[in-house]
C-alpha cells in the first residue's frame, strides 16, 4: 500500500502509456494493407464518435488545461475571450466547412491531404501549391509539436520531480512509437479515448474545488481579487484577438482531415453534435478551473501548473490524482501525434511521391517516408520544447495556430464556396497569410492584437484579387464545383 501511496501517480502514468502503444501495436498488426490512403486518412472509414472527439482532442492540447487556466489564473476573465472565439469557430467549421470540404476532397481526386485537395481542385499539374503547403506544415507543426513536448516536461517535473528534458524525449518516443505503428487509425482512437480522459477531468476537478470554496475552505475570496479581474470587457484587445482565435479552425489541417475522412454525411452530422458539445464543455470548465484555482490555491509562482496543483491539493489519494492529471499527458498527445502525421503526409503524399519520386514510389516506400518525417520533427521539437527561450507553451501554440489559419483558411473556404476561385489566388493568398502572420508577430506584436487576424484578412484580399485579374478555371474544374454543391458526389 505504500508502494500505491509512494508511487501511485507514477504508476497511473505508466499503465496509460503503455495503453497508447497498445492501440499503435493493434492496428499496426491489423492493418497490412490499405496503402497511404489507410495509413494517413484511415480509409474514410472513421465513425462519428471517434471523429468528432478526435478532431476535438487533436484540437485541445495540453494548453487547455495548463495554458489558457494560466492565462485566466494570472490575468482575469478577460481572457475568457479565447475560449469564446474557439467556441464560436469550431461550431462554424464544423457546420459550415465540414460537409462541403468531405464531399470535396472525394470529387478533388479522393484527395487524402489538405495540400492535395487543393491542388486536385483546380485540376492543376502544377506542384508549386504542394510545396509550400507542405513546407508550411513542417515549420508550423514543429513549433506546435514542440508545445506538447513542453506541457508532459512540466507535468512529470512537476508531479514526479523527474527532469523536464528526459520527460520530453520519453514523450516524444511513446508519441512516435504509435504514431509509426498505426497510422491514422491509431491516432483517432487514440485520441478518442483522451478526448474522454480530458473531458473527465475537466469536469471533476474545478466542481470539487467549488465544493470546497463554497465551504470557506479555499485560499482567497471572490472579493479578494482585483476588479478587473471579474471584467469581461476590460480591454477590447482581448476582445478582438480572443475571437480572432476561431478564425483558425477553418485552416488547421490536423482537425479538418478529420472531416475528410467520415464515412458519409449522416455520420458527419452526428459528429458534429457530438464534437461541438466536447468542445463547448472543455472550453468552459478550462476557463472554470482558472478561476476556482486562484481561489483554492491563492497566488502560486507558476501559473502554468494551477490545474496539477489544483488536482494534487484535492486528491491526495495518488492513483486518483494521477489518472486525472494523465488528462495533461492525453492532451499533449493527442495533439502532437495529429500534427506529426499531418506533417508526415504532407511531406510523403505531396512533395516525396510526385516530385521527388516521380509518382514511382510503393506503397511501402511512401509510408516510410512519412515515418521519418514524424522522427525528424519529432527530434527538432525536442529541441525548441527544452530551449528555455522558447516560450511558454500557450506562446507556440499562438504562434502555429496563428500561422496555419492565416495562411489555410481563406483559401480552403474560397475553393469550397467560390466558383471562380483559381490556382493562382490559393497560391497568393496562402504565402500572403503566412507572411503577414510572421512578419506582424516579428514586428508588431507589441500592438497587442493576435497576429492571425491581420493575417487572416490579407490572405482573403489577396486571394480574391489575383483570382480576378488571372484566368478563370476551367469547365472542366466549375463542373465539379457545381456537382458538389448539388451533393451529386460524395453522399
Amino acid at each position: 500500500m505504500n508502494i500505491f501511496k509512494e508511487y501511485g501517480e507514477m504508476i497511473v502514468f505508466c499503465v496509460y502509456l503503455i495503453f497508447m502503444i497498445g492501440i499503435g501495436v493493434y492496428f499496426f498488426v491489423r492493418s497490412k494493407s490499405g496503402g497511404d490512403k489507410g495509413y494517413f486518412l484511415g480509409g474514410r472509414q472513421m465513425g462519428p464518435w471517434v471523429s468528432a472527439l478526435s478532431a476535438g482532442a487533436s484540437d485541445m492540447s495540453a494548453w487547455v488545461l495548463m495554458g489558457l487556466p494560466a492565462s485566466i489564473y494570472a490575468a482575469g476573465i478577460g481572457q475568457a475571450w479565447i475560449a469564446i472565439g474557439l467556441g464560436i469557430g469550431y461550431t462554424l467549421s464544423w457546420l459550415i466547412e465540414a460537409p462541403r470540404l468531405r464531399r470535396y476532397s472525394i470529387a478533388a481526386d479522393d484527395s487524402i491531404t489538405i495540400p492535395q485537395y487543393l491542388t486536385n481542385r483546380f485540376r492543376s499539374s502544377n506542384r508549386a501549391l504542394q510545396v509550400i503547403c507542405a513546407v508550411i506544415f513542417l515549420i508550423a507543426y514543429t513549433v506546435y509539436a514542440a508545445s506538447s513536448i513542453k506541457a508532459c516536461g512540466t507535468l512529470f517535473n512537476t508531479v514526479m520531480g523527474i527532469d523536464a528534458t528526459l520527460a520530453m524525449y520519453l514523450a516524444a518516443v511513446i508519441i512516435i512509437l504509435y504514431t509509426f505503428l498505426g497510422g491514422f487509425s491509431a491516432v483517432c482512437w487514440t485520441d478518442f479515448f483522451q478526448g474522454l480522459l480530458m473531458l473527465g477531468a475537466l469536469l471533476v476537478a474545478p466542481l470539487f474545488a467549488l465544493g470546497i470554496i463554497n465551504s470557506g475552505e479555499g485560499a482567497m475570496t471572490m472579493g479578494q481579487l482585483p476588479d478587473d479581474y471579474w471584467n469581461l470587457f476590460s480591454n477590447w484587445k482581448d476582445v478582438v484577438s480572443g475571437l480572432g482565435w476561431g478564425l483558425g479552425y477553418f485552416g488547421m489541417p490536423h482537425i479538418i482531415i478529420r472531416f475528410m475522412s467520415l464515412r458519409s454525411d449522416k455520420d458527419l452530422k452526428k459528429s458534429a453534435k457530438i464534437g461541438i458539445t466536447w468542445t463547448v464543455l472543455i472550453l468552459t470548465f478550462s476557463v472554470l478551473a482558472g478561476i476556482v484555482g486562484h481561489l483554492l490555491l491563492g497566488e502560486i509562482a507558476d501559473s502554468s501548473t494551477v490545474f496539477i496543483q489544483m488536482v494534487r491539493k484535492l486528491f491526495p489519494f495518488a492513483l486518483i490524482s494521477g489518472l486525472i492529471l494523465s488528462a495533461i499527458l492525453a492532451a499533449a498527445m493527442s495533439t502532437a501525434d495529429s500534427q506529426l502525421l499531418a506533417s508526415s503526409s504532407a511531406f510523403s503524399v505531396d512533395v516525396y511521391k510526385p516530385i521527388i519520386r516521380k509518382n514511382k514510389a510503393s506503397d511501402k516506400e511512401m509510408l516510410w517516408s512519412g515515418r521519418f518525417v514524424v522522427l525528424a520533427i519529432s527530434v527538432i521539437a525536442v529541441l525548441i520544447a527544452a530551449n528555455p527561450n522558447s516560450g511558454t507553451i500557450m506562446d507556440l501554440v499562438e504562434n502555429a495556430w496563428g500561422v496555419f489559419g492565416a495562411a489555410f483558411g481563406p483559401a480552403i473556404m474560397l475553393s469550397l464556396f467560390w466558383r471562380r476561385f483559381n490556382f493562382a489566388g490559393a497560391v497568393a493568398g496562402i504565402i500572403t497569410g503566412a507572411a503577414v502572420d510572421i512578419l506582424w508577430l516579428i514586428f508588431l506584436k507589441d500592438l497587442g492584437i493576435y497576429e492571425i487576424i491581420p493575417g487572416f484578412f490579407a490572405s482573403l484580399i489577396v486571394a480574391i484579387v489575383v483570382t480576378l485579374i488571372t484566368k478563370a478555371p476551367s469547365k472542366d474544374v466549375t463542373d465539379v464545383f457545381d456537382k458538389v454543391a448539388k451533393k451529386e458526389i460524395g453522399e
